[in-house]
């Protein structure tokens, strides 16, 4: 069975039952969890960032200052919700243009056997344009990807 799982989150409600769902079966199957965390970089360039420098939450160092604490939020609140079902828990996170990319290549390097993350299910034009990030780890992932709806 499994013994190492990546829980990818972003702290929406949806991500959070997934995260929940991820416990349960590590705890059932003896496994450890790795949460993890896609902070996205300052989208802003250019032009664009030299007009926004003189609002505080679009200076470069506040954005990734406040991505940073809201991702160590988020995998606090999974490293508790491990710790009190008594399932051993890491966390990390990594700033990434490409979150899907970020999550294959932090399984790769954990060595993990398995991936438990959320979709949020968008379909039609919206998924198209959007596109999925979960529908982006299940196509380039090597190892097996459990997907929570």
């Amino acid at each position: 069975m499994y013994k190492h799982i990546l829980v990818p989150t972003d702290g929406s409600a949806l991500s959070d039952k997934a995260v929940e769902a991820a416990i349960k079966l590590a705890k059932l199957a003896g496994a450890r969890i790795t949460a993890f965390h896609a902070v996205e970089p300052y989208p802003l360039q250019g032009a664009y960032a030299a007009e926004a420098s003189g609002i505080p939450e679009f200076q470069p160092e506040i954005f990734a200052e406040r991505s940073e604490e809201y991702a160590k939020r988020v995998l606090d609140a999974v490293a508790g919700a491990a710790t009190a079902a008594n399932v051993q828990c890491a966390t990390g996170y990594a700033t990434s243009r490409s979150p899907s990319q970020a999550i294959v290549e932090k399984a790769r390097k954990e060595n993990c056997d398995l991936i438990v993350m959320a979709s949020h299910g968008r379909r039609g034009l919206e998924g198209f344009l959007l596109g999925s990030e979960t529908q982006k780890v299940l196509t380039h992932s090597s190892i097996p990807v459990l997907v929570y709806r």
